[in-house]
């Protein structure tokens, strides 16, 4: 059985309350970059990770300085990593690969922005094979997965950097949840999920500005651009094509967030299967 027109998105544009697809402050934070003031940054090497806070209304700029590399994205609430990235519910809202202006949504019970794009100097949008860049449909590269398919034990996957990057927060490994793949190509081919190589050219830079108090982490992936196969016969050592990835935060001119508030969570406040009431931290 086939379907005799075009299906819709079960999330329409436009469905949402206007205050979460107004993306006019937002494009004018990410052109007004002479209205911004540096207060961090740092270089994350290949195959490292590190965790980092970004307070509610600043911008956090990730940059390729020298070439593509790819980069897996982690991040929680700051005073509450009980809230955490949705990447399934992003997907469904915003799209597979998300840029300028799309919002990366926390999960349940809470559901509400926790960061939204300001600039992607990327802008890639859809190829003739249906990719994108910043990629919501894979996950993270991890231990497990590489000692299920060859059976050997490789330490540094995005997985474990992640791990290692928010230990000293006092998180652990069941905290580590999907990722937003920054400067990652993918896609599907006959419903089989791909990656090519990054489209990303140095200089190149995703930022967002936080719309709550957040604990970011990000792993420098050991795939580098992901240029070259790495599963199969075909497989090769990626180390020369792995690249060192550069984090700026900023503080913004007030001006810029003229009638801006955090979101507020979910204000459901029904029961919680088999009739309880929802408990929440704020």
């Amino acid at each position: 059985m086939t379907t005799t027109q075009r299906p819709e998105p079960i999330y329409p544009t436009g469905i949402l309350p206007s205050r979460y697809t107004d993306t006019a402050m937002y494009e004018a934070i990410g052109e007004a970059t002479d209205r911004r003031t540096l207060v961090e940054e740092f270089t994350l090497p290949i195959r490292t990770g590190k965790a980092w806070r970004v307070e509610a209304g600043q911008v956090c700029r990730v940059s390729t300085p020298e070439g593509p590399q790819v980069g897996d994205f982690n991040f929680w609430n700051a005073g509450n990593p009980r809230e955490r990235f949705w990447a399934a519910r992003t997907r469904q809202i915003q799209g597979t690969h998300v840029t300028t202006g799309d919002r990366l949504w926390s999960c349940l019970p809470y559901l509400r922005p926790m960061l939204t794009i300001t600039g992607d100097s990327v802008a890639y949008g859809v190829d003739e094979y249906g990719g994108g860049c910043h990629d919501l449909l894979g996950s993270r590269c991890d231990p497990h997965m590489k000692k299920l398919l060859t059976g050997v034990d490789v330490d540094d996957h995005c997985h474990t950097n992640l791990v290692s990057a928010v230990e000293p927060f006092g998180l652990d490994e069941m905290d580590v949840h999907d990722v937003l793949n920054v400067f990652q190509l993918t896609g599907l081919v006959d419903g089989k999920y791909y990656t090519a190589a990054s489209p990303a050219k140095a200089g190149d830079h995703i930022e967002f500005l936080a719309e709550i108090p957040l604990l970011c982490a990000l792993s420098n992936c050991r795939g580098g651009d992901l240029s070259q196969p790495r599963w199969g016969p075909g497989a090769q050592d990626t180390t020369e094509h792995c690249r060192p990835l550069h984090i700026e935060i900023f503080d913004l001119d007030p001006s810029l967030l003229d009638g801006w508030t955090m979101p507020e969570p979910s204000s459901y406040g029904g029961p919680q299967g088999h009739g309880t009431t929802r408990t929440r931290t704020p």
